[in-house]
């Protein structure tokens, strides 16, 4: 790349900024734009500034300044490249960073050698985001595919149990045990377990702990 990469920097925290310019008027390839201290303030550097690439906290003068700044830009200049600062690295992270349509994001305190990785990637056309946002909606895509067949198999299931199963999930639910079952059903603890392994057969699993687990990731406790 014989061109300098024209950054814009919008950060709320002055010395993070500093820092950021300082690190980037380092380097032979990059050199800073502009800075901003507001989502306000890069909404408006962005219309009259050239840069190709926007580094911008998601927290400024609001939680979601950054990323309402970046849709506004992303509005009037669709392809503007903006690769968010956040201090958490979450898969709620991610999926926001995506819905604005930012390239990359970039997490507060890690080292300057992957912030300049993570500049040139994305300017290069393979932002790092990329193999994460790939690993996250696989894993998005397994856990949806999971819950439906589960789900599914549980609704069909559900609808088969008896009086007395439904009564069972419910005190499993509640976190009694075997002998205290019994009790409240004045029946024998070897009743409650024959019962406990009928329940176990029709949903498939060896422990009771697994069909309270699918109920409770199912979020569907009311139906008992």
């Amino acid at each position: 790349m014989t061109d300098k990469i024209r950054i814009l920097i919008a950060d709320d925290f002055p010395l993070l900024r500093e820092d950021l310019a300082e690190l980037i008027g380092r380097q032979d390839d990059m050199v800073v734009a502009g800075e901003a201290s507001t989502g306000g303030e890069i909404v408006a550097l962005a219309r009259e500034t050239e840069y190709d690439l926007i580094l911008m906290d998601i927290e400024m003068e609001q939680m979601n300044a950054g990323i309402l700044a970046a849709e506004r830009i992303r509005e009037e200049q669709p392809d503007a490249n903006v690769i968010f600062l956040t201090a958490h690295e979450t898969r709620e992270m991610i999926v926001t960073a995506m819905g604005a349509g930012a390239l990359d994001y970039l997490v507060k305190g890690c080292g300057e050698e992957e912030i300049l990785y993570h500049i040139r990637s994305a300017m290069e056309g393979h932002p790092v985001m990329q193999s994460r946002i790939h690993e996250t909606i696989m894993q998005e895509y397994a856990r949806l595919q999971k819950s439906e067949r589960s789900l599914l198999f549980f609704i069909n299931n559900i609808s088969k149990l008896t009086g007395t199963e439904r009564e069972l999930i419910k005190l499993l639910l509640e976190g009694y045990k075997v002998n205290e079952i019994a009790g409240i059903r004045c029946v024998e603890s070897s009743t409650v377990k024959t019962q406990i392994k009928g329940l176990l057969r029709k949903f498939g699993c060896s422990r009771t702990k697994e069909i309270l687990q699918i109920i409770r990731e199912l979020n569907i406790g009311h139906l008992f």
